[in-house]
């Protein structure tokens, strides 16, 4: 089929690479328009842009996808179907018409489970044992069209929101391709999503991804891993904000607050609801990266409780 791929960050780059690499045509690529990335925050294209561009694929960036001119070279461009991961915004009505087989979105959960923009994130935040990939026809309603298949993916205790991304990247890529493959040759309907468990993911805020020390150890743990690398997750230390990326263990009971900051020897001990949490790595505002060990040993504080907050 003659295919138009719409894709944003890294995490879609495996699905256009896929595609490629299928006995389908990839005629052009869709993506968000370039914006500020990296620590100069220098505009730049997306990194799908950047794939796409060195395979020499044409390159779709509208502002947003209801503009007339983009429509127009859609319609020009006639794509039997336009394949989508993690594009970054909602596709209207006339754009849906415009392929014979429509829209079909691979999306980072099993739906109807985590609808919306952070499906990863909320599946480690909540807890969940098993997550997977889904595709399924875009259709007005939020992550709410008929599915056309899924794979699955086991939560590890130590995932975070990166790692998981990523192995659901490469597989979801393989079923997005499976699907498309199945759309074809007419092998694959669509079923309806049940009605019974939907949830939803919005996206992590800032907000969300400061730590809450009274909370238990675990919750406190996958708070941490559901926002690491992005939004990362953080603290503060009288009034300076403090990032933190996944805990190197859990001690057991020594009776520390939650918030108060321990260090014994080479470990640094922050109390929780339950049992306190080991620190791994810390990232100061305006400052590196640096063993939370070292971070420590540089607070002088004379004596004084350091309670995190």
């Amino acid at each position: 089929m003659r295919l138009v791929f719409a894709g944003t960050p890294a995490t879609a780059v495996p699905s256009l690479d896929a595609l490629l690499k299928s006995a389908h045509e990839v005629a052009a690529v869709v993506t968000r328009p370039d914006a500020p990335a990296g620590r100069g925050l220098h505009v730049a294209p997306s990194p799908v842009a950047r794939r796409a561009e060195s395979a020499g694929l044409e390159v779709l960036k509208p502002a947003r996808p209801g503009d007339p001119d983009f429509l127009a070279r859609l319609r020009q461009i006639a794509p039997d179907c336009c394949p989508v991961t993690a594009y970054g915004a909602l596709i209207p009505r006339q754009a849906l018409d415009i392929p014979g087989h429509g829209w079909v979105n691979l999306h980072f959960s099993l739906l109807p489970a985590w609808r919306g923009a952070a499906p990863v994130q909320h599946a480690i935040l909540h807890g969940d044992d098993v997550t997977g990939a889904t595709t399924f026809r875009i259709v007005a309603a939020l992550d709410a069209g008929p599915v056309f298949g899924v794979v699955t993916e086991q939560i590890r205790p130590d995932d975070t929101a990166g790692d998981l991304l990523d192995r659901l990247a490469v597989s979801g890529a393989e079923l997005l391709v499976a699907t498309v493959d199945g759309i074809e040759s007419g092998e694959l309907v669509p079923c309806p999503q049940p009605a019974d468990g939907v949830s939803l993911a919005p996206k992590i805020t800032s907000e969300d991804a400061r730590v809450r020390w009274t909370e238990p150890a675990i919750a406190v743990s996958r708070r941490v891993r559901a926002c690491t690398p992005v939004p990362g997750a953080w603290t503060a230390l009288n009034g300076t904000r403090i990032k933190l990326w996944p805990f190197a263990g859990v001690a057991g009971d020594t009776g520390v607050p939650p918030g108060q900051l321990r260090a014994q020897g080479s470990r640094v001990l922050v109390g929780t609801g339950t049992r306190p949490v080991q620190l791994g790595d810390v990232q100061p505002h305006g400052k590196r990266r640096m063993p939370a060990a070292d971070w420590a040993r540089g607070l002088r504080l004379d004596g004084s409780p350091a309670v995190l907050g």
